[in-house]
């Protein structure tokens, strides 16, 4: 339990004017502010930590906030973030669980290797957070019939109407080229952009996504706290 004391005559001095009921408010507006900046604190440490941090990312993490009959505000994760999210695995360490794409294609590709872990390779576009670009994959699924819509899979007669558009394919068992997911240019030429790997990726623990957060809090919350009993101090001397 993380206990703070706050050695101010002032604060002390405004909690004697007040009722115990403008007490809590008072105490529960400071530790709001405070989870604000503890929750801003590790939203900033994500971006020292990944490389272009999704907004996905971001938002894995938000707040509970105190109420005057309940004073503990917490910065917890998301209820929609599920116990596979890919943040504790970088926190604490240890072995990812199986992605959405990683799923559908393990379910719908017709392959006959082990598909633990897919991973963009050097041909793969990117987008601005370095993930593969959605349009590129969807475009891949479509043409090796791995979408979950299969009627959004790509048919013959589409491969024929855009023969000047890049194809993709899936290797066939014995050949020379790796597994994964291989584009075809109009040119020829063809390009990897996606692995296929056996083994799912396993992360160190850890990436400190928390630290410093409770130097944060013992640091914002004793100005919190002055402010706002000063605030509630001069919403009580107020005339109705």
């Amino acid at each position: 339990m993380l206990k703070i004391s706050v050695d101010d005559r002032e604060l002390q001095a405004n909690m004697s004017r007040l009722a115990d009921r403008d007490i809590n408010v008072a105490a529960t507006w400071a530790l709001n502010d405070t989870a604000a900046d503890v929750l801003k604190h590790v939203q900033d440490r994500m971006g020292e930590v990944f490389d272009r941090p999704t907004r996905f990312t971001k938002n894995a993490f938000t707040i509970r906030g105190a109420r005057p009959s309940n004073l503990e505000a917490e910065v917890i994760e998301r209820p929609t973030v599920g116990k596979r999210h890919y943040l504790k695995v970088q926190e604490f360490g240890g072995q990812r669980g199986q992605t959405g794409l990683e799923g559908l294609l393990d379910a719908r590709l017709a392959y006959t290797g082990i598909i633990a872990a897919a991973v963009p390779a050097g041909g793969a576009k990117l987008d601005a957070h370095g993930n593969w670009s959605t349009g590129e994959r969807n475009q891949a699924l479509s043409a090796v019939q791995a979408q979950r819509d299969t009627t959004s899979n790509t048919t013959k007669v589409a491969r024929k109407r855009n023969k000047r558009r890049a194809g993709f394919f899936v290797p066939r068992e014995g050949s020379k080229l790796s597994p994964g997911i291989w584009k075809r240019n109009p040119d020829g030429s063809i390009a990897k952009v996606l692995h296929f790997t056996r083994y799912m990726p396993t992360y160190d623990k850890r990436l400190g996504f928390f630290d410093g957060a409770e130097e944060v809090f013992r640091d914002r919350l004793p100005g919190h706290l002055r402010r706002t009993f000063a605030k509630m101090v001069e919403r009580r001397a107020s005339p109705d």
